[in-house]
């Protein structure tokens, strides 16, 4: 595996990893036309009607595979788990710009240190974006605008409604399969442990009424590191209120902790993976700052899946400096974006729709730029 190549050609074809799955797919038809496309993945014959579609090209890249992949790239775009770090390896050492929106929180802890630990090569080193926060980071990226608004981020609250009727792929409950594992956040400055699933609250999001309880996602480890947010929490809930207490109550008793094994995986991605034909993602972020409290409710009516793609085409935009701004050699996470002002309106330009208020305005006033 160590065998990979990557070489970066500022000229070179975008590197989508997993370029025709879910998430992959809505990621290349947001792509195409600006630069050219390699889609790489297990088994590249699936993707022949998107690559005609599209005028990509695709290619075999399996990661449980030791085979070596080489290629020249103008930038890499993980949209699928890599266990073992190969896309990421790769492109370090090839000094390819590379964007990841897959990883959970203990694997993106994995990943800053290997990043932080690469050897320097003879060049800059390549842009490293972590976009793993929720939605291939859009969750972190509204924090940075909202928190640039108030004068900084002193708490970050978000809370998730996941469509039930939405499409989703595997992936997606790798993401969420570690109910039985606790997690660290911070709250009030303080590093504190927290149980999946506790902490239940019925709130608003977009239009609906939606139970949500507390889940491990990485912006809850990146925000405290580079807003200085000193309480972060994130909250999910199913757009179905008994789904939502029927996995909170299997967590109460114990469930999600006692079957964390490999026997339990299919039990457990029954009971997190139903997709859908289509449904919306929305979601809201709420920031307290220096200067006062915004919400920003965020809506996606074509799922969750093009939000994400959302997320990572803005990821990839601003490794390759194509947002307005240079590219940053090095490590950095979505919301140490230099131009957060234009965060919101990108993500509105791109079909998202963000309503931005603070908490107790009146309903009717019209909605913040």
């Amino acid at each position: 595996m160590d065998n990979d190549q990557l070489a970066h050609d500022p000229d070179g074809p975008v590197l989508l990893v997993g370029g025709y799955g879910t998430v992959g797919a809505e990621l290349a038809r947001a792509t195409a036309g600006q630069w050219p496309l390699l889609l790489l993945g297990r088994s590249p014959e699936k993707a022949a009607d998107l690559c005609r579609e599209l005028g990509a090209e695709a290619r075999r890249w399996d990661l449980g595979d030791p085979a070596p992949f080489r290629a020249a790239a103008r930038a890499v775009v993980s949209v699928v788990n890599d266990p073992d770090d190969r896309v990421l390896r790769a492109a370090l050492a090839g000094g390819v710009p590379y964007v990841d929106v897959t990883r959970w929180t203990s694997r993106v802890q994995r990943a800053a240190a290997l990043a932080s630990l690469a050897p320097a090569g003879p060049g800059t080193p390549a842009p490293v974006l972590l976009s793993s926060g929720w939605m291939g980071g859009v969750v972190p990226l509204v924090a940075a605008a909202l928190a640039e608004r108030l004068g900084g981020a002193d708490r970050v609250e978000t809370a998730i409604r996941y469509d039930l009727a939405d499409r989703s792929g595997v992936d997606s409950v790798e993401f969420m399969d570690r109910l039985g594992i606790d997690f660290e956040v911070r709250e009030e400055g303080r590093a504190t442990a927290v149980t999946p699933l506790t902490s239940t609250r019925t709130l608003t999001i977009g239009e609906h009424r939606t139970k949500v309880a507390r889940i491990d996602t990485p912006e809850q480890f990146t925000l405290p590191l580079t807003l200085g947010a000193r309480t972060v929490t994130t909250r999910i809930g199913f757009s179905s209120t008994a789904s939502t207490s029927a996995l909170v109550a299997l967590g109460r008793v114990g469930f999600f902790r006692h079957a964390r094994g490999e026997r339990w995986r299919p039990v457990r991605h029954r009971l997190l993976h139903a997709p859908g034909t289509g449904g919306t993602a929305a979601l809201r972020v709420e920031v307290e700052g220096p200067r006062g409290v915004l919400r920003a409710t965020v809506t996606d009516p074509h799922g969750q899946a093009r939000l994400t793609a959302v997320g990572a085409l803005m990821g990839l935009r601003r490794v390759l400096g194509a947002d307005g701004a240079p590219a940053r050699p090095g490590l950095a996470f979505p919301e140490s974006h230099p131009l957060p002002h234009t965060l919101l309106p990108a993500l509105a330009e791109a079909g998202v729709r963000i309503d931005v208020r603070a908490p107790h305005a009146d309903p009717q006033a019209p909605a913040a730029a």
